[in-house]
């Protein structure tokens, strides 16, 4: 792709990286490498990354992505999971009474170890993926009061997201507008609760729809994260679907650079 010419300072809250010791073997998935190509490509100066899911715990993992962070223009955010199941039906809230967390599932110590370690700036949580932490744990991330960038759509909903996370004192980032699979009523459902949670902000990886994010943007100025959602999406797409909305100027540079780097404090110039 050609490189793109804007006049913003961009920076990505949504990227993902395959840790070196456990790459897959296609090429693309996640690679540090082509992330940084791209990225200079689209003129993104800075990215969030978190590894891909795995079916044990991710300690490993979450030490492997930031040791890839090191000299390059990339930030680390700590992938965490738990036990209790996602899902809003009697089997999940049969399956959440007898659920106990594991080895393999975040604590609230492993928690306090990732937040006060510079290398890691966040959290990542992917509930229909990895599950939900138990109240311990939600209540721990809130102390360290760290973004979490949380996996929104279908298996997790909106009025999930509200009633699981968003009473807990931390910035959630909602990605995909709360929407995959590009759900148009989950994304207005989402926009919604931006005037009820002032920790609530959405993240613009993969919504590819105008209208909700120009109604998001003109509403809600302040608490729209430009994500690309690479490698899935290139980001010289993310950032042209960006471009070419009416939205001014201003709600641009914001959406670009001023509100990640008020969230995300290592993503600030």
């Amino acid at each position: 792709m050609l490189e793109l010419e804007h006049g913003f300072r961009v920076v990505d809250v949504h990227t993902r990286v395959e840790p070196d010791e456990q790459r897959r073997p296609r090429p693309g998935l996640g690679d540090p490498e082509q992330l940084e190509r791209e990225m200079h490509q689209a003129g993104v100066v800075r990215s969030v990354v978190h590894p891909d899911a795995r079916e044990e715990g991710y300690l490993k993992a979450n030490n492997a992505v930031a040791r890839m962070t090191v000299e390059r223009p990339l930030i680390a955010f700590a992938r965490v999971n738990g036990a209790r199941d996602a899902g809003s039906g009697p089997g999940s809230t049969l399956r959440n009474l007898t659920s106990s967390r594991g080895e393999d599932h975040t604590s609230p110590e492993d928690v306090e170890q990732y937040a006060y370690d510079d290398r890691f700036a966040g959290f990542k949580l992917h509930p229909p993926k990895d599950g939900l932490p138990d109240e311990d744990v939600l209540a721990r991330l809130a102390d360290v009061s760290l973004p979490v960038l949380v996996h929104g759509g279908e298996a997790f909903p909106p009025s999930a997201v509200a009633s699981e996370l968003l009473e807990y004192d931390f910035p959630v980032i909602l990605s995909h507008f709360g929407a995959h699979p590009l759900r148009r009523d989950l994304m207005d459902e989402t926009i919604d609760l931006l005037s009820r949670y002032d920790d609530l902000y959405l993240d613009t990886s993969v919504v590819r729809y105008r209208d909700p994010l120009e109604r998001a943007i003109m509403e809600h100025p302040d608490r729209v994260l430009f994500g690309s959602g690479a490698p899935n999406a290139h980001p010289n797409v993310a950032v042209m679907e960006i471009l070419t909305l009416d939205v001014p100027e201003d709600a641009m540079k914001k959406v670009f650079s001023n509100n990640p780097g008020r969230v995300v404090e290592e993503l600030a110039p």
